[in-house]
């Protein structure tokens, strides 16, 4: 088996491809070892001493090394963790249990006049943001809008990636404000 790795725009942050499907649907963000409990595999990951977070996509996997952490020391870690999961087939979640079911937090309340600019938000943030921004090794997703402010959550590679800032503002909002003139601003939560 072969798990190729890419660079992120977070430097701290590498991707992994296993070459296969990771999470069927969905993605899963582990912040903490505590976390990471309900998957042995973020959980392996996590016992190397040297991550702060791990994020699975649909297929793949990013580990945000700890600060200061050299990844010429830690790749080859995290990669023996990744063979050694994927070909021993053992499952990405604990069995018996909902653990693999991340429920997000509650988006915010909105107004109901506004459901129409929310589904083009939406729709814009499914086909044009997330697969761009999973190609980068993370996640946006939608968390509210109001006032004309649209409120998203970074996830994987995104989160803590000193570029972030740039993304949101010069790409998404610029993006979002062309196609959907109730968009002022967008913040990340």
């Amino acid at each position: 088996m072969l798990i190729q790795t890419e660079t992120t725009p977070n430097p701290a942050t590498l991707k992994f491809l296993p070459g296969q499907a990771v999470m069927p649907s969905g993605t899963r963000d582990f912040a903490t070892p505590e976390e990471a409990e309900v998957s042995p595999l973020a959980e392996a990951i996590f016992s190397t001493g040297d991550v702060e977070g791990v994020f699975f996509g649909s297929d793949f996997i990013s580990v945000t090394a700890a600060p200061g952490v050299d990844w010429s020391h830690l790749k080859p870690q995290v990669l023996t963790v990744l063979l050694d999961h994927f070909s021993s087939g053992a499952p990405l979640f604990r069995a018996g249990s909902a653990a693999e079911i991340s429920v997000p937090p509650e988006a915010m309340e909105e107004n109901p006049e506004d459901a129409d600019v929310v589904a083009q938000i939406k729709e814009l943030i499914e086909t044009r943001v997330r697969p761009a921004v999973a190609q980068d090794g993370g996640d946006i997703v939608y968390r509210g809008f109001q006032k004309g402010t649209v409120y998203l959550a970074l996830h994987g590679a995104c989160a803590g990636c000193p570029s972030s800032t740039m993304t949101l503002k010069n790409g998404i909002e610029g993006l979002l404000k062309h196609y959907v003139p109730e968009v002022e601003t967008v913040e990340a939560v």
